[in-house]
């Protein structure tokens, strides 16, 4: 059956009519899915018994539970969905759940898998498995026990949101409308690994907040870990954002991973400067998680080890100096495997060892 969780308000009206109710009882639809965030046509008791019993027969809401959870001892939470991939094989998505002090961010995932194949991610390591709609998305804000807590959203989970940008607007549009969640969009960060055509698109279309993953400014050390840099060049990325006005509410952001004497040195650092130049940025730096998936691929020997904290006080306080606000940020979940993709690759470990 259809789905209508990730309908607009203009869909939904197109649904009341053509199941007999006037086109008003799309605005209330609307309110039931994405601000009193039903689960059941039976809750919608504003709606006519005759014209709940008709949604029922040829709509779904698209709300489903998670079906596992991890709970980290700094309160991070990571949880489990399965939806349905390619081909109608079913996969694990991963959601994470970041409590701190007056903030609870979400991280939700926008594909099943990835194709990008960043050497640093689990997720890479897992293959593609299917794009996720935007019931997919919307459910993981929706369902998770604290959603009612949430404050912000980071499109940072699995998959790259510029190769499934249709769904990830869709779901966008649901969470910033009026008729919708009606967040405000910086409370929202989309991620990228930097795909000019998806990231022009976006730009145009979402007044969200932007974060770029850097982790290298040398485009040949870049296409070591990151193989989109060979069709994607970060210079053509950058040179694309400095036709924006980022000097407003909207931010973009950079994050970069520390690995010790590859990416943290000052030759490094001084051509984070050079490209950054005359763009109103800021940069993440982030500990490199041991045991993450680098350490499969041939000749990666330099980056199993992360930068060490004295160095990346170094590198914060450097750029800082030179007039690009940068930040550390502190590791969450990681006794509970929270970096992308890491739950999903130990519990398809445990399947292919037959111990579940």
């Amino acid at each position: 059956m259809e789905v209508l969780l990730g309908k607009t308000l203009a869909e939904l009206q197109a649904v009341a009519q053509e199941v007999g109710l006037p086109r008003f009882a799309g605005k209330q639809l609307a309110e039931w899915l994405y601000i009193r965030r039903a689960t059941s046509f039976d809750e919608m008791t504003n709606i006519s018994l005759k014209g709940r019993e008709v949604l029922k027969a040829k709509y779904t809401i698209g709300r489903y539970e998670h079906v596992g959870e991890a709970i980290s001892k700094d309160g991070t939470k990571k949880y489990l969905f399965v939806v349905k991939g390619t081909g109608g094989v079913y996969a694990y998505i991963e959601s994470v759940y970041i409590p701190d002090n007056d903030r609870a961010t979400l991280c939700v995932s926008t594909q099943a898998g990835c194709k990008m194949g960043c050497r640093f991610c689990m997720t890479g390591t897992l293959g593609f498995h299917g794009h996720l709609t935007a019931a997919d998305i919307l459910n993981q804000i929706f369902s998770i026990p604290d959603a009612d807590k949430l404050t912000n959203i980071v499109y940072m989970g699995e998959g790259e949101p510029m190769d499934n940008l249709d769904n990830v607007l869709r779901s966008l549009e649901v969470m910033t409308s009026a008729w919708g969640c009606a967040w405000s969009p910086k409370r929202i960060t989309v991620s990228s690994v930097g795909i000019n055509k998806g990231l022009k698109r976006f730009l145009e279309e979402s007044d969200c907040h932007l974060a770029i993953s850097l982790h290298n400014p040398f485009s040949i050390e870049r296409q070591e870990i990151m193989p989109i840099e060979k069709a994607n060049h970060l210079n053509d990325v950058i040179a694309l954002l400095k036709q924006y006005d980022w000097s407003h509410q909207r931010r973009v952001s950079f994050e970069y991973i520390c690995w010790g004497g590859v990416n943290d040195t000052p030759k490094h650092a001084n051509e984070l400067l050079r490209l950054l130049k005359g763009l109103d940025c800021r940069i993440n730096l982030i500990r490199f998680h041991e045991g993450e998936p680098i350490a499969s691929y041939p000749m990666m020997d330099k980056y199993f080890t992360s930068s060490n904290e004295q160095q990346m006080i170094w590198l914060r306080d450097y750029l800082t100096e030179h007039g690009i606000t940068t930040t550390i940020r502190r590791s969450r979940g990681e006794d509970i495997l929270a970096a992308c993709g890491m739950l999903v690759n130990a519990l398809q470990n445990k399947k292919n060892n037959g111990e579940i």
